[in-house]
């Protein structure tokens, strides 16, 4: 866990749970894209940097979600590094408390405060195209996060942060959290006309051709979209829909599942509601999803 790879010359990642970009910018200079889940990553993290003697020069965050900026507060308290988050990702990444708020609507109970939930703050800046490393691109890849960002390298390797999951972890977690289903499809037809030297997903091995797991996790999402409209054909209230979704897909609720999958499931009743395929309608003081 943590090995650092060589991917080319100068493009690395980091093997962990949710893999750490790292790019040489200069003889022993270095950036990373993300800085994993915790204190202890970060730590990892460091060690590697210092038993290679680079710098860091600066983290490059691809989203707000704690597994992947919970190395940032360490890692700029111990190099003094500069922190970048895209768009609405930078306010959750400045204020982790943001992120258990959204996911439970509301004031968090403890049991959504938790690092895999909420990781430590750190000072954050804008992530513009200006503000990468010369050669880098920045790609827009949103649906699984609000303003998620991807990068290709010099060297035409691509990492694309969470937008794709391996065939065992789209079995495992069934409903992958998404904050927009409209959105996450386009940007999976837009990874898909992508050509790259190799890809790099945060969940999923590395490849030089992306094509087959978008096609993947594009069929996962419509699948839910249909099981959704299909349990709907009766009027619904969103908690039945959900009790109903974790007994199709087998899944074991918890505080945090709730949130997660909740939170995912609501994101799917709206665009199936803006895309015609459910109205919504009030009973009884009762919200119902019906399919139309």
């Amino acid at each position: 866990m943590y090995e650092l790879i060589q991917v080319t010359e100068n493009c690395f990642y980091f093997d962990c749970p949710a893999k750490i970009g790292l790019v040489k910018t200069g003889a022993d200079r270095v950036c990373l894209i993300d800085s994993g889940n915790d204190k202890d990553a970060g730590k990892k993290v460091k060690r590697a940097l210092d038993a290679n003697g680079w710098t860091l020069e600066a983290i490059y965050n691809t989203h707000s979600h704690a597994d992947h900026i919970g190395g940032n507060q360490y890692l700029q308290k111990q190099t003094g590094c500069r922190v970048y988050a895209p768009g609405i990702e930078r306010d959750f990444t400045e204020h982790p408390l943001l992120e258990p708020t959204f996911l439970f609507g509301g004031n968090p109970p403890r049991e959504l405060r938790h690092k895999f939930l909420m990781a430590q703050s750190c000072d954050a800046l804008p992530l513009t195209p200006e503000t990468l490393p010369a050669g880098w691109t920045l790609i827009s890849l949103p649906g699984h996060s609000w303003d998620m960002a991807g990068f290709r390298t010099p060297e035409n390797v691509v990492y694309l942060a969470d937008c794709l999951s391996g065939a065992e972890t789209l079995e495992k977690y069934r409903i992958s959290f998404l904050v927009d289903p409209a959105a996450y499809l386009a940007t999976l037809e837009a990874v898909a006309a992508m050509e790259a030297e190799r890809f790099i997903p945060a969940h999923a091995e590395p490849t030089a051709d992306i094509a087959p797991l978008t096609r993947l996790n594009a069929e996962a999402v419509r699948e839910i979209g249909d099981r959704i409209v299909g349990l709907c054909r009766e009027p619904l209230s969103f908690e039945e829909i959900l009790r109903r979704l974790f007994e199709v897909y087998g899944l074991t609720m918890t505080f945090e599942q709730h949130a997660l999958v909740g939170s995912t499931v609501r994101s799917y009743l709206t665009w199936l509601k803006e895309s015609g395929r459910l109205e919504a309608v009030i009973r009884d003081n009762l919200l119902l999803w019906q399919a139309v």
